[in-house]
């Protein structure tokens, strides 16, 4: 678990800076941060969580709960980012760097903990494994569509520009 996290939060941290390191490639910007938004924060720590995946499902993916656990890390990132993030922006009224980049790996960990306790579990029937991949693709095209074509919400929104996705960028 820790090797994961550590891993995955070095990777995250660079996709934050690799589309500009790209000169604003369009592939690249699927994968990495592309604007300021809190869905740009929530994708870079899907994609190396997603990436470590390659790796994780070679020395768990014949644990019968392997897509379920992967796709309840998954959506750890999903939920616990902008909660938090939201959450203590209400409170205190502002944002703190700071405070944001603990969320991040907060939710990394987050992320991998409730990964390796379910592997743990008593195995899951056959429908869960089957909607465990089924997710897993879900989530997946809602991740590529979401910086291509970003709904008009607050989570897509570059809280410095004002425009969302690939237009949102600076």
């Amino acid at each position: 678990m820790w090797l994961a996290f550590i891993v995955i939060s070095v990777v995250g941290t660079l996709f934050h800076f690799l589309y500009d390191w790209s000169n604003h490639n369009k592939i690249v910007g699927l994968f990495a941060a592309v604007n300021e938004s809190t869905w740009e924060h929530i994708k870079i720590a899907l994609t190396p969580t997603i990436l470590w995946s390659l790796y994780d499902g070679y020395v768990y993916g014949a644990n019968a709960n392997y897509f379920v656990a992967k796709v309840a890390s998954l959506l750890m990132i999903i939920f616990i980012i902008p909660i938090l993030f939201y959450g203590y922006s209400y409170i205190l009224k502002k944002h703190v760097l700071i405070i944001d980049i603990v969320i991040f790996y907060i939710a990394i960990l987050a992320s991998q903990y409730i990964f390796y306790l379910m592997l743990q579990e008593p195995a899951v029937s056959y429908i869960w494994q089957y909607l465990g991949v089924v997710s897993l693709f879900v989530i997946f095209g809602f991740y590529m569509l979401a910086t291509l074509l970003p709904l008009k919400s607050f989570l897509f929104l570059d809280p410095i520009t004002k425009k969302y996705g690939l237009k949102g960028h600076k």
